[in-house]
């Protein structure tokens, strides 16, 4: 994780003075909507490269492979399939376990840093399997699984088969979910590369990278890089995101370079001073998300992004549906259904909004899904 010490991060006396003055500002929904937009670079377009983008962002959700084209789609310009898919060869992102215990795209850097900073969380996680691990030395276990993985890169099948062989009487499924928790272990490519992907294979962080552990971030530098991304927030916002707890005490440490304000509820927002926050009426474009995007998964009212009558309406059962925004808030879904791109609206859009839409879907076919004919049409995804 980059240090404090960058332009981008830094905050001055100034911007402490600025926090003095802004105290008890009370932030709307479309306020916090707004801010939260122009940091996530989905008010328009940002110019920045995909690397640029992965990092500002601190990292995009990655549990399966299209999500993180479709994210990167959404917000920048010029964005193409093959430069992700170049950084992943190159080994300057990868795919890792970070927040919230799920699969994140990372630079290089950050995956070295963030990794160690959440893994007390990884640690806690390990608890759930426990039954499942009686009489195994969990130090032995982490030694071993890297022995594994560096001597080759190993499926979870492998890892479960090697590891059982050492603990016959453990759970398989428990011992290569502590070795996943207890090391810091990448998908190798060719997974997640655009049309190139394959089974998750995986070895250490610092085996894939050829570079040695780095000490984890610290809390401050990780609640400065998520308030660039998604302030103004709470605590427990930036808990929820980080999967961490206990944050309260390093956003104290940091209270005197901060701007402070209120939600309509009265919760205590933080945010950088000189940080962006648009007019509440600042048009905001509809954007095609991924499912999973952090976006809508990275504070703990939501309330900023997801209107109260639509929460919950971006899955059902086990199916998740990607998000559809109009004029910045979660207004539908969308999927791509054999020959076409079908966008559900929750409720009906204008002869306008239609119109943008539209244009928004073509936008994003041509960027991601270039030489494919899909058509676009409005209809029912939600099965």
């Amino acid at each position: 994780m980059t240090k404090r010490t960058t332009n981008q991060r830094t905050t001055t006396s100034r911007g402490a003075g600025r926090a003095t003055a802004a105290t008890g500002t009370v932030l709307s929904a479309r306020a916090l909507n707004r801010a939260t937009l122009d940091r996530q670079l989905l008010l328009r377009r940002s110019p920045l490269s995909a690397l640029a983008a992965v990092e500002h962002l601190v990292g995009l959700q990655a549990q399966e492979v299209k999500p993180p084209y479709y994210a990167l789609a959404a917000r920048l310009d010029g964005f193409t399939t093959e430069e992700l898919s170049g950084l992943l060869a190159d080994r300057a992102v990868v795919r890792i376990v970070t927040m919230r215990s799920t699969i994140h795209m990372h630079t290089a850097d950050d995956s070295l840093t963030l990794r160690p900073l959440v893994q007390p969380a990884r640690d806690r996680e390990i608890n759930y399997f426990r039954k499942g691990l009686v009489g195994v030395d969990l130090d032995r276990l982490a030694v071993l699984a890297r022995e594994l993985v560096e001597a080759e890169p190993r499926t979870m099948k492998q890892l479960r088969e090697a590891l059982g062989a050492e603990w016959p009487d453990a759970d398989p499924q428990s011992l290569a979910v502590a070795a996943r928790c207890k090391l810091p272990l990448v998908q190798v490519t060719p997974r997640g590369m655009w049309g190139r992907s394959a089974q998750v294979t995986l070895t250490t962080a610092e085996h894939w990278l050829d570079r040695p552990a780095q000490p984890a971030a610290s809390a401050e530098d990780a609640v400065l890089r998520y308030l660039a991304a998604f302030g103004p927030a709470s605590v427990k916002d930036m808990q929820t995101w980080s999967g961490l707890t206990r944050m309260r005490d390093a956003f104290e440490r940091l209270r005197p370079e901060l701007a402070t304000f209120r939600d309509e509820n009265g919760v205590e927002l933080f945010d950088l001073p000189d940080a962006p926050r648009p007019d509440p009426d600042t048009p905001a474009p509809p954007r095609f998300l991924p499912e999973f995007d952090n976006l809508l998964l990275s504070h703990a009212d939501r309330t900023r992004v997801i209107p109260p009558a639509n929460r919950g309406r971006t899955w059902q059962a086990n199916t998740f549906y990607c998000p559809l925004l109009v004029d910045g808030f979660l207004a539908g879904v969308w999927r791509i259904l054999g020959d076409a791109l079908v966008i559900e609206p929750f409720t009906e859009l204008t002869k306008a909004q239609r119109e943008e839409v539209s244009e928004e879907a073509e936008r994003v076919l041509r960027v991601v899904h270039s030489g494919t004919p899909y058509d676009v049409r409005f209809g029912t995804v939600i099965s």
